[in-house]
């Protein structure tokens, strides 16, 4: 964790240099707000090492809105906060025990990127990569564990997309990310199992996004 943690803060540092780097050479200093809302389908690309009983781990697919803020340095370089949290239900699969109903956890993934503008039309590509912080809540642990504990995940994005602009100010959007994201999952199956059993966990979701912004 505490390699990881360097990691992207050294990414962070080396984003912002570059950015006011640009920024103080560009004529055009008057930098933009940026705000997009989208509806986005969060789909994991899920795997298990789970202790003990072995098997997998199965994760649902969620639907849920998306809120994006986004701060340009200049005309191509800008940085982005995106915010959403979804709701997925989760399932060990192919255990010694057999399938085994973990409920469901809310997952709140705040996530920043830097990101290039491939300026000139109305057609605007990016790419973006950036750093993920994902914290777990409302956990319900189904109807055989006790109790169920994910930790708070630190990870990487990656980022595509491109937005079209109608006018001046607004523009439509299709946006693509790929969250490079692992927990360790605690489960307490000491009534049904006898025993708490830990898995390391890689959610690692696609998440694909559709919606309209706007320039301020």
């Amino acid at each position: 964790m505490r390699k990881t943690v360097t990691i992207a803060i050294a990414f962070l540092m080396g984003f912002a240099n570059l950015a006011l780097a640009q920024n103080a050479s560009d004529d055009n200093d008057g930098s933009k707000w940026q705000f997009r809302l989208r509806g986005i389908v969060v789909t994991p690309d899920e795997s298990a090492d789970i202790e003990a009983i072995g098997g997998d781990v199965d994760i649902s697919t969620a639907f849920v809105p998306e809120l994006d803020i986004s701060y340009f340095f200049d005309e191509n370089w800008s940085v982005e906060l995106i915010l959403a949290t979804a709701k997925h239900d989760v399932e060990a699969v192919g255990t010694a025990a057999g399938d085994i109903d973990l409920g469901h956890v809310w997952l709140l993934p705040p996530t920043l990127t830097g990101q290039y503008h491939f300026t000139g039309s109305d057609f605007v590509p990016y790419l973006g990569a950036g750093v993920n912080l994902t914290l777990f809540y409302g956990v319900d642990e189904g109807p055989v564990a006790d109790d169920v504990e994910y930790d708070t995940a630190l990870g990487f994005a990656l980022q595509g997309g491109f937005d079209f602009m109608l006018n001046d100010k607004w523009f439509l959007n299709l946006d693509v990310k790929k969250l490079f994201l692992n927990t360790r999952a605690t489960v307490d199956a000491t009534t049904a199992l006898g025993a708490t059993v830990d898995a390391d966990v890689d959610i690692n979701p696609w998440i694909f996004g559709f919606g309209v912004g706007v320039k301020l």
